[in-house]
């Protein structure tokens, strides 16, 4: 039993998006779709542990759905002409139909059309993201909680009001037509983006890293990819991610402690993870549209992946491609990250001026890795005493406790290097 149900829970983590994507199209409502997908699994646990899997576990959870939203309408009178139609349409015959040759075709369009549901503007970033995990991931809402360190309340919260907004705004279960498509697909961008991000750099708690949740963005970015083949923002993110994803198992040492991109064995990088970015990455070339901030991120990531070692590293490419990125989708951060390669590039004291300037601007006072960079550049001039500090004002900072303990320590040693 606890074999079958395991298998069963691995099941739903994989079919779960296409199983309500399949289902939302019938009912119209994402939330109702959820609900009828958990009943199917509800039944599968009652049945599997004695008849078996099914040879096509995903299409029997989608028709046993399908059914279930059949018996709802049965017994909504208002709804019978609509049932009749989604009857003719299923073409119900027997309560365990042949789930195979009733599969729908268009799943690929249902797929995409629950991505930009999920991501639909009108909710918030955080509803936008808890969402996406548990409709197209098959995470539960504490799965959820504990990998942004909130509490399951909040994320069940967010969730049901996501879920609340939708039907009361009336969003059609749909992909947004062309004049629509742009912003909509930078919404979803965002969010896979978003998750990608918390699992690769967590911005709080114990761990360094949380890898389920970069698996969980490189998926959904795969299989947008393959729905939306000639958005070459698409590729650009996948290619990002992939890149990034590449250096995981170098970014922490044996007792999980973090390892910077320059102390990393890049012997440890994983090829083939660069290989697909790479090809991400010629992938959005090649479709012959203007750049995008994931495109340059990724070129940007190319330049890391394809260099032997740090001072081997096209410095100047990369404060280059920083600085078209700035002129696409600028920000603090990104003048932050240019001002790095800035510093590598041309010298320390160039990036220090640099750096320097932008805390001028007082908009990144409260984000961590200002002081972290100006100790860095501080510590490159031999200036141990401000470096100490820096790095010690960037420890007090950090949320997340691996970091935390990471400047610390490069606050301890500017100190003694200080003392010589």
């Amino acid at each position: 039993m606890e074999a079958t149900r395991a298998r069963i829970d691995a099941i739903w983590r994989i079919e779960s998006g296409r199983v309500i994507a399949n289902v939302a199209r019938l009912v119209r409502d994402v939330g109702l779709a959820e609900d009828l997908a958990h009943d199917a699994v509800v039944v599968a646990l009652e049945r599997w542990p004695s008849t078996g899997i099914p040879p096509n576990p995903g299409a029997w959870l989608t028709m046993t759905a399908k059914h279930r939203a059949i018996d709802l309408m049965r017994r909504d009178t208002t709804l019978q002409e609509k049932y009749a139609l989604l009857a003719r349409d299923l073409g119900v015959a027997s309560p365990e139909p042949d789930v195979d040759a009733e599969l729908d075709d268009d799943i690929g369009d249902d797929l995409l059309s629950l991505m930009f549901t999920c991501c639909h503007p009108i909710l918030s970033v955080e509803a936008r993201v808890a969402l996406t995990l548990r409709m197209l991931g098959g995470l539960s809402t504490p799965e959820i909680a504990r990998a942004f360190l909130v509490p399951d309340a909040t994320v069940g919260q967010r969730i049901s009001r996501a879920k609340r907004a939708l039907a009361d705004a009336g969003i059609p279960f749909e992909v947004p037509s062309a004049d629509e498509l742009p912003p909509r697909l930078a919404s979803v961008l965002e969010v896979v983006y978003l998750i990608f991000n918390e699992g690769y750099s967590a911005t709080a708690g114990e761990g360094w890293m949380r890898p389920a949740l970069i698996e969980e963005a490189l998926r959904l970015g795969r299989i947008l990819a393959g729905l939306a083949p000639d958005e070459p923002e698409v590729h650009g993110l996948v290619a990002l991610m992939e890149l990034q994803a590449s250096r995981q198992a170098a970014r922490t040492g044996p007792g999980g402690e973090p390892v910077l991109l320059a102390d990393q064995d890049r012997r440890r990088w994983d090829r083939l993870l660069i290989r697909r970015g790479l090809a991400a990455l010629e992938r959005a070339e090649s479709l012959g549209r203007p750049v995008g901030p994931y495109y340059l991120q990724a070129a940007i990531a190319a330049c890391h992946s394809r260099a032997p070692s740090v001072e081997e590293t096209d410095w100047v490419r990369i404060a280059a491609l920083y600085e078209l990125l700035a002129g696409v989708a600028g920000s603090p951060v990104v003048e932050l990250n240019r001002a790095v390669a800035v510093g590598m590039a041309f010298g320390p004291e160039i990036g220090l001026q640099s750096v320097d300037a932008l805390a001028a601007g007082g908009e990144l006072d409260r984000y961590h890795l200002l002081p972290s960079v100006r100790g860095d550049l501080l510590a490159r001039l031999g200036r141990w005493d401000e470096a100490r500090a820096e790095f010690e004002r960037a420890a007090a900072m950090t949320r997340n406790t691996r970091e935390r303990e990471l400047l610390a320590a490069r606050a301890t040693e500017c100190a003694a290097l200080a003392q010589e």
